[in-house]
């Protein structure tokens, strides 16, 4: 299949801005992203610092244009659109993926077709294909981190804005006894499914949609990997739904963000337990009193 890139060079005030500018990208059908966090070294060394890559079949240049000038935030500063050499893309993404992620030396996470699995007490089978959440990124690793840590046995776990699921995943492994996984996005919902099934699991619940379906609903641990202001807008929702003593895991944000989550929580009737920090990516525990 014939691709195109679209190179653009951005600056943003926060980092959630160029995460929603990827999911608007998706909607237009660009289906793999490549990002380089720090966009002032890419253009110093003047490359993009988001390729997003679609089906040439697929790319309508002058919508993707008007798309990104109806942009909810300024920091798209240009786009330019390439077509890329052939070469199998089905492969190309495989071998990207073959290359197994070790969690706390104790999980164990691949693709379906990786090769030289090292054994671990939990092995998790993910195919990620377009969804967040393969292990590789600091937050995700942090979450599967408290995951470990975490007594989960027993208990019913939420993994909100679950991407591909990996750490509703490692919560049934595990031994929680109830488990669901929401997502926003019916294509990570669909991921999500399927990646549970290549883990042999049945019982875990995976519903579209957004913090609006926890209402009625009580968790003893909550995990949710997402950014900043949609943790803000959202901590009214994880605080009614969590049970006395349980505990709301958080990360997708940066060391920065900490003070002010720390403040909406203990309006919530949450108290800050601990944080961690990979390479300013910050991981938050918080207990329910």
């Amino acid at each position: 299949m014939q691709y195109s890139v679209a190179q653009l060079h951005t600056h943003f005030a926060e980092p959630f801005m160029r995460d929603l500018l990827v999911d608007m990208l998706a909607g237009l059908g660009f289906d793999s992203f490549e990002t380089n966090d720090d966009a002032d070294d890419a253009a110093q060394q003047g490359e993009a610092d988001l390729k997003a890559y679609i089906p040439t079949a697929l790319l309508d240049e002058k919508a993707v244009r008007q798309a990104l000038d109806d942009f909810q935030f300024k920091g798209v500063e240009s786009v330019s659109f390439l077509r890329c050499e052939d070469k199998d893309w089905n492969a190309e993404w495989e071998r990207s993926c073959m290359k197994p992620i070790i969690v706390g030396s104790r999980c164990v996470i691949h693709s379906s077709f990786a090769v030289d699995v090292p054994e671990c007490e939990y092995d998790i089978v993910i195919d990620p294909k377009m969804a967040f959440g393969t292990g590789q990124h600091q937050t995700t690793a942090l979450m599967l981190e408290a995951v470990l840590d975490l007594p989960v046995e027993g208990t019913k776990v939420l993994d909100m804005g679950c991407g591909t699921a990996v750490l509703a995943i490692l919560a049934a492994k595990r031994g929680a006894a109830q488990v669901t996984a929401i997502d926003i996005d019916d294509w990570c919902v669909d991921n999500a499914q399927e990646n549970i099934k290549l883990n042999n699991l049945t019982d875990i619940e995976v519903l579209l949609g957004d913090a609006r379906l926890l209402s009625g609903r009580h968790f003893d641990i909550i995990l949710a990997n997402i950014n900043r202001n949609i943790l803000l807008a959202d901590m009214p929702r994880y605080s009614a739904c969590l049970s006395s003593g349980g505990m709301l895991v958080l990360s997708g944000f940066y060391d920065d963000d900490v003070p002010m989550l720390i403040q909406k929580a203990e309006q919530e009737g949450l108290t800050a337990v601990s944080t961690k920090t990979n390479d300013r990516w910050t991981r938050l525990i918080l207990r329910k009193e």
